[in-house]
């Protein structure tokens, strides 16, 4: 395991002139973003004692200890919030958080035929997203985190096999 903590979620707008946040929440239930203790920054240089207070389009509104007033609440938008691992549910077999995976070669069909790596996971509203960062490209590839498109995950050799890449595709198609 890379780092002992887990990024839960990102502070994405303020809202209203009270001091609260919207949230981007990563946990399973969004809602129980706040259900983990205080949460930090990746620096750890702040601290945040989090209550969630409502849901807006996709998000959820948080009201954060001490932070009272929109520019206070406009000075952490882009932070994201960090928990202790061992704070939260013990994961399946078959479970991973994304935080894990980044940073894992990526491989196209065989794990022998290396094209990437992990760089970070998103989601726009239909699913989960997987960003690779191609090998001698300046290029990134985005595939659904879904077992069609990604059916291995390997963290103890520190791999994930993908079934398609459109990138890889578009450059054999023009040779054709």
């Amino acid at each position: 395991m890379k780092d002992k903590r887990v990024c839960i979620g990102k502070i994405v707008a303020a809202h209203g002139i009270k001091g609260e946040v919207k949230v981007l929440s990563y946990t399973l239930n969004g809602a129980d973003i706040d259900k983990y203790g205080e949460a930090e920054n990746f620096a750890k240089t702040r601290k945040f004692n989090i209550k969630v207070v409502g849901s807006s389009k996709g998000s959820y509104r948080v009201k954060i200890k001490g932070i009272d007033n929109r520019n206070d609440a406009e000075t952490l938008v882009g932070t994201e919030l960090y928990v202790a691992r061992d704070v939260l549910p013990k994961l399946e077999d078959d479970e991973y958080y994304f935080s894990d995976l980044i940073g894992l070669k990526v491989c196209l069909k065989t794990k022998e035929n290396e094209i990437g790596k992990v760089v970070c996971f998103d989601d726009f509203g239909a699913g989960t997203i997987m960003e690779i960062k191609l090998n001698n490209q300046k290029e990134t590839e985005m595939l659904p985190f879904t077992m069609e498109y990604v059916p291995t995950i390997n963290l103890k050799e520190g791999y994930i096999i993908v079934s398609s890449a459109t990138m890889v595709f578009a450059a054999d198609d023009e040779e054709n």
